[in-house]
């Protein structure tokens, strides 16, 4: 479908009541300018067959520094699957148009298809890699055991977004450039929003992550347990969390997700120099807990900062 044509259009479907009132229309012209917009409408539909826009085949919709964005981002980059990457500023598609990120649109034809949740994502790019034959997408199979590290991991990231917030909204500065607002990745007219929107957007994250005391020290002792465990697991040497010969995704996802608070050099693949946060500059509680992370999970710390040293190779 024609983005743009589409957008058009619905500027003119929320401008027509003004439009009516303005002018006084009667009924009959009100009904009229419905037909209209009506037969509008279809036309967009059908320029979307006839005259298609012209779109990337792949497109990876993402915002600024977004550990499940690096989840899918990574192994997209390994594969040598060329995209384009559209950035968003902070939380602004989540709470004003309900789109979360990331989201992988992909054309075939006339046909766009969208895809959103990281975890789906990774399931097209492991199916189109077998249509295409490709041996290399095999540490993107979604064996079970897995698919089990993998949702145990994702509840790992959500506990570091209640983390990262807990620790960074008294600090309008630092949230503000984390979401993009410095960065000129991030389309020029979104980079004042996050400033201006800073205090209801606070607001709506504090209450839709549950911000809290109690749900912080929650979370922690979840990140904890979970870094324990994985540290444990790599104390015999192996390459891989579940003891594979190779890391696998599940591998990828816990160094995207653990370089959120560790922020290593190539953390994003160079797409998150211009919103990351060094640890010297973050909030004494939050260096406290990265701190004593670092101390506690050494092995965990080092097997993410070793893949990440070859994250631009393309090798683990």
């Amino acid at each position: 479908m024609a983005e743009r044509r589409i957008l058009v259009f619905m500027v003119a479907l929320f401008a027509a009541p003004v439009f009516v009132a303005w002018f006084g229309m009667g009924v009959a012209t009100a009904c009229l300018l419905v037909l209209v917009l009506l037969l509008v409408r279809w036309l967009i539909t059908l320029s979307g067959i006839l005259a298609p826009e012209r779109t990337d085949d792949i497109v990876l919709s993402t915002i600024s520094v977004s550990h499940f964005v690096e989840k899918v981002r990574w192994p997209m980059d390994r594969l040598g699957i060329p995209y384009v990457e559209k950035v968003s500023g902070g939380t602004l598609g989540a709470y004003f148009t309900g789109r979360s990120v990331p989201q992988l649109k992909v054309k075939t034809g006339i046909v766009r298809s969208v895809i959103g949740n990281s975890s789906d994502i990774l399931r097209y790019v492991y199916g189109r890699c077998l249509a295409d034959g490709a041996e290399r997408a095999a540490f993107l199979a979604p064996t079970a055991e897995r698919a089990a590290l993998e949702r145990r991991l994702d509840r790992y990231g959500v506990n570091l977004q209640v983390w990262v917030y807990w620790h960074l909204l008294d600090h309008r500065a630092l949230t503000v450039h984390a979401w993009g607002a410095d960065s000129p990745r991030t389309p020029a007219w979104q980079r004042p929003l996050l400033r201006a929107l800073f205090p209801l957007l606070a607001f709506m994250i504090r209450k839709s992550f549950r911000v809290t005391p109690s749900n912080y020290e929650r979370v922690v002792r979840e990140i904890e347990a979970l870094l324990a465990e994985v540290d444990a697991q790599l104390a015999d040497g192996r390459r891989s969390i579940l003891g594979d010969d190779e890391p696998n995704y599940t591998d990828l996802q816990f160094a995207a997700f653990t370089g959120l608070w560790l922020m290593p050099a190539g953390y994003g693949g160079g797409c998150a120099e211009d919103v990351r946060i060094e640890r010297a500059n973050a909030p004494d509680a939050m260096r406290s807990d990265i701190d004593r992370w670092r101390a506690a999970y050494g092995r965990a710390v080092d097997y993410v900062e070793c893949l990440y040293a070859n994250r631009k190779d393309g090798v683990s």
